[in-house]
Order: structure tokens, then sequence, then C-alpha cells
């Protein structure tokens, strides 16, 4: 397979005119390939492209973009594995998973809003004036610019183009020059479908690419999945010209143990959804508090369930974890754990190391002994590390995992 390095503007695949970026395979860090990104040009090029096809598309009838919005659902599922297999080289992630879990979720975003499309109504007001009826209509409102994350390259885009398009918006999307690979392959398979223009692709980081793409005036609206920094960034930008924004940074998701929980069940679960994907996701649920009668048993159990999970490359039999998205990442997440341990309270009961070898992997880890005020409660790790915080009086653990400055999923 020969990854797709094109942009996709108005309806013509071109090169990047930009600097190029190197897109490595997270399991073994070998070169995939190198995407050239857009140049500030043709970031101007493709919200210029966006803004003219959105006259035509946002006429369209809901019954006519729902057509072909279910068409791009039948293409991605006629090509899932080769999708799946794209994602997986570019993500790292076990490429079952992504065949299995994340493409029929893909295709399903898109006839969900195909659906949604024929069900957009309006709201029937007060009479402001007598004899008539106000009514309140929802209207397209223009190019939206779509800035996609890392850790679900695919699903992220496919969550921001597929309602802007049902409305009757056009796109502009920039995936993260990280994982770049499955959104042009996108771009491919639906400069097929829908007119020129309507979907637009280009690449590149965000100072170069995402800065000028969210700071452009013919933007209506910009959307953001990333961390809460890259969305102020994106806030202050966005700004001075009015736009609409919608922005989702990163949770903390916690989970309270009561001491009659079944602690098998709830082993069972966060040795699951608190390392999905490494870790890597805004939903993990990483930060655990645990009553002081079901604590130890909690600790030890689930610290001998997480030392099952079996980390190893992108077509290994069974693998449950693959490796965190860069070195960078990986050294940021360990840096979390050291600083953990050195606080002198805490403890690792599992993981806690760089896997040795080529890749960007981290062992499974438990934090026992947290408190509230600890930075590894505190703050998003991005990686397969749990913490675990006892607690004595429920209304305190309700209180601890309300208090947080993020989302408690997002």
């Amino acid at each position: 397979m020969t990854p797709p390095t094109d942009l996709l503007i108005d309806g013509a695949f071109v090169p990047g005119e930009g600097e190029t970026e190197k897109v490595l395979n997270p399991a073994t860090g070998a070169l995939l390939v190198a995407v050239p990104e857009a140049s500030v040009e043709q970031v101007h090029k493709a919200v210029s492209a966006a803004h003219r096809a959105f006259e035509g598309w946002s006429e369209t009838t809901p019954m006519e973009r729902s057509r072909l919005l279910l068409k791009l659902a039948d293409a991605i599922e006629a090509r899932a594995e080769e999708f799946a297999r794209l994602e997986s080289l570019n993500c790292g992630k076990p490429y079952a998973r992504a065949l299995g879990d994340e493409i029929p979720a893909i295709a399903d975003c898109f006839r969900y809003f195909a659906g949604a499309a024929r069900c957009m109504s309006g709201t029937v007001s007060n009479e402001y004036l007598a004899g008539h009826t106000s009514m309140i209509r929802r209207d397209a409102i223009g190019v939206v610019a779509s800035i996609a994350p890392w850790n679900y390259p695919l699903l992220m885009a496919a969550w921001k183009i597929a309602p802007a398009l049902a409305a009757g918006n056009t796109v502009v999307l920039k995936p993260s020059e990280q994982t770049p690979l499955t959104s042009l392959l996108l771009a491919r398979v639906a400069a097929e479908i829908f007119p020129k223009g309507v979907l637009n692709v280009i690449c590149g980081r965000g100072p170069s690419v995402g800065q000028p793409l969210v700071e452009h005036p013919k933007v209506a609206m910009v959307s953001v999945t990333g961390d809460v920094a890259t969305g102020r960034k994106i806030l202050q930008a966005a700004t001075g010209t009015l736009k609409r924004t919608h922005l989702e940074l990163g949770g903390k998701a916690p989970v309270i143990v009561f001491d009659d929980a079944d602690v098998a069940a709830v082993v069972e679960g966060i040795r699951t959804f608190g390392y999905y994907n490494a870790g890597q996701d805004c939903t993990a649920a990483c930060r655990l508090y645990a009553g002081a009668k079901v604590y130890d048993k909690l600790v030890a159990d689930l610290s001998s369930a997480v030392k099952t999970l079996k980390v190893g490359t992108q077509d290994e039999a069974d693998v449950e974890v693959g490796p965190l998205i860069s070195d960078r990442q990986r050294n940021r997440v360990a840096s979390f754990v050291e600083r953990a341990q050195m606080a002198g309270h805490m403890e690792v009961t599992a993981g806690g190391k760089v896997r040795a070898g080529s890749g960007f992997f981290y062992e499974p880890t438990v934090i026992a002994g947290a408190r509230q005020e600890d930075e590894i409660v505190k703050r998003e790790v991005f990686g397969p590390v749990v913490s675990v915080t006892r607690f004595s009086d429920p209304e305190q653990a309700i209180a601890w995992a309300n208090d947080s400055d993020y989302g408690l999923a997002s």
C-alpha cells in the first residue's frame, strides 16, 4: 500500500507546496511517508474553494445531502480493510480493533448525520407582531475549518465532517500532521461523491497551516479537538473575526468504587477502558477513587490484571495495547510517572517503564496512593496510566470526582 500524500483543494489533488513532514509508524519508529504540508497560498485556495461551493451546496435539498453521505458511508465500508490498515500503521493501534471498532463507527457516523439532515426543523415562537407567527430557522453558516487530532484521526474527522456537510456547510479539514494518511484517503473517496470544493483536505502543522486557516476571514466556524493549550490559541485566533467555535479539549474521567462494589467487574472494566488505545483517549477511565474497605483488593487485583495486557505491534495476535503516537508523547507519559514516584507517597504497582526495543511503547501502569492534589490526578496524562486514590467519605469522593479542570469525559 502506497499512502496518499496529495492535498484535496477545489476537487483537484495537488502536492503540498510547504515543508515536508515525516509520518512514522509508532510501532517501529520507521518512516511511512513524507507528506508536504500546504503553503499559506494553498490554505487560502482551499478556503476560497469551500466558500464558492457553499452557495450551491447550502441550497441542495436534505434528501440530496443525505443521499451523498450514505454513499460515502457505503464507500468507506467497501474499503474498510484499506482504511483500517492505514489507520493502524499510522497510529500504531491494533489492526483488529481499527477494523472491528473504528471503521463501523465511522460509517455509522455518516449514516447517522445522513438521517439527521432530513430531520432538521425550526421552532415556532410567540407572536411578537399581531397576526404574524415568528419562526426560528436553522441555516448553514458557511465554511467550517475542522482540525482533527491524532488519537482517532479518521473517526474524529468523520465527527467533524458529517454534521457540517449534513447541515449544508462546506469544510476545510486539517488532520494532525502526525496522522494525516486516512484523511487523505478519505479525500480520495469523497472527491468521487461530492461536488468540488464541498470538502477540502489540507495538511500541515498548527503554526504554518492551522493558524492561517483559523484566521481566514471567509471561515465562519472552527471545530477543534485537541489539548487545552491548543484550544486557547484557537479561541484567541477566532475571536478577531468573530467566528463560532466548537472545542473538545480533553477529559479526566473519574471512576468511584464504593465498598460494596463488585471488584472483579470493576477490574475488568478498567482493564479495558483505562488502557484502550494505549490510554490516548479523552474518555479513558484513568482516575479511580476507591472506598477504604475495597482499596487494597482493588489495587492488587487491578495491578495483576493490567500486567496481563498484551502490548505489541499492530498485527500481533491478540494484541491489546499498542504504542504511543510518538517518542515525544512517550517521554511525556514517562515524566508523569517519574514525578509521581519522586513524590514519595505513591507506588507504581504495575508497569511504569518504557518498553525496550523499537517503537514508542510504554508499559500499562497503575499508580496507587495518589492524592487529590497530585499532578497525576489533576492533569491529563493521555497514556496507559491509571491512578488510584483512597476515600472514606462518599460525599468527598463525589466532590473529588467533580474537581477537575477538564471535562469528566469528552
